[in-house]
């Protein structure tokens, strides 16, 4: 798995994008308690179960490859010249 360029500012926004999505769609409703590694589990099954990112086998999956999985599908919704992508 080869990390990509500002993965760390992609995760934190997929976040953020990954809270609101849930939110909208009625799944969840998230409290300011909730850890980070509380979030990227629950938005990263919600976005498996509705088909918007491929699944990790499940011996694959862990912390640092859910936050890579996230980093990823957010990366994807950005327009090409952003500079998060560079």
């Amino acid at each position: 798995m080869k990390e990509l360029k500002h993965e760390g500012e992609l995760v934190k926004r997929a976040i953020l994008a990954g809270v609101k999505y849930a939110e909208q769609r009625g799944a969840a409703v998230f409290e300011p308690t909730d850890s980070a590694s509380e979030k990227i589990l629950y938005i990263y099954r919600l976005l498996v179960h509705d088909k918007l990112i491929q699944p990790l086998p499940e011996d694959q999956v862990s912390q640092q490859s859910m936050r890579h999985k996230l980093a990823i599908w957010y990366a994807k919704q950005l327009p090409q010249d952003h500079p998060l992508l560079k």
